[in-house]
């Protein structure tokens, strides 16, 4: 049996795979979708169509926080020196993946991914594929159990050193806004002084994406929460914001004389730990 990719799946991940529920589309594998990935089903390319029926907007979305996600990386290790990165929530596996930016810009930097999602998981050496010089690493583990991930990161992370904490587009999942901030503070809490917070995530303030998301949650898939900007930004309490602060992603530090949608549902930023 061979994966997207046309490379021969291990028995373990044809196991992980035979365990995927392709009758009920999946937030990730949508995701994927929208950002012109192949890894999903016809399930979720209905879905993911539906939902831009009701709200266009997605694919600038989806493509503005792919574009927030490399800015973020690359201000994390060219500006502020960084070279360890935890990225919660990874996903599936597009093009310009956290390790990929970090690496090419610092081949030593050591990447850790966090996810439990058995179709990211059965993608994972796909993820793993970095610098001989750096790390990549993928850790199985829900982001509601930020102790486990911890551990983990902590075999191939030096908690000595600053840290890159990375949840893009993926705390709308936890509904509960105290244990979303929550896992956030908690994370950050192990980090040592001058680590980062790099955060994004939609807005609830377009009826119309609102409209798509309650359809996306009424067909049995695990729901998604969009939030407030003030929501949003206070997952950063207690941070010191990058310059332009907590922002619409467009806003965030554009490249030179990018192209692309002006406004989108989304913000974010990176905050440093004091």
């Amino acid at each position: 049996m061979d994966n997207e990719h046309g490379e021969f799946l291990t028995e373990a991940e044809k196991d992980l795979m035979g365990g995927i529920d392709t009758s009920v589309p999946h937030s990730a594998r949508i995701w994927n979708y929208w950002l012109g990935g192949k890894d999903n089903f016809a399930v979720d390319q209905e879905a993911g169509d539906e939902y831009a029926r009701l709200f266009p907007g997605i694919f600038d979305l989806a493509k503005a926080e792919r574009a927030f996600l490399g800015r973020a990386v690359r201000y994390l290790v060219t500006e502020a020196g960084v070279q360890q990165l935890l990225d919660v929530g990874t996903g599936l596996p597009t093009e310009d993946n956290t390790h990929q930016v970090a690496q090419s810009l610092a081949s030593e930097c050591r990447v850790v991914y966090v996810d439990n999602d058995p179709l990211v998981l059965a993608h994972a050496r796909a993820l793993l594929v970095g610098t001989p010089e750096g790390a990549t690493h993928y850790i199985d583990a829900d982001m509601r159990a930020p102790e486990r991930i911890i551990a983990e990161a902590a075999k191939i992370l030096d908690f000595s050193q600053p840290v890159g904490l990375l949840f893009m587009g993926v705390l709308g999942h936890i509904t509960d806004y105290d244990e979303a901030r929550s896992i956030v503070r908690r994370l950050m809490d192990v980090l040592p002084s001058g680590s980062y917070l790099a955060l994004n995530d939609g807005t609830n303030t377009n009826p119309a994406l609102n409209e798509a998301q309650q359809g996306y949650d009424d067909t049995g898939a695990v729901p998604y929460l969009l939030r407030t900007p003030e929501e949003i930004e206070g997952f950063f309490e207690d941070l010191e914001p990058v310059e332009p602060g907590i922002v619409p992603l467009p806003e965030w530090r554009p490249d030179l004389g990018h192209i692309g949608a002006e406004n989108v549902d989304g913000v974010g930023g990176v905050a440093r730990k004091p």
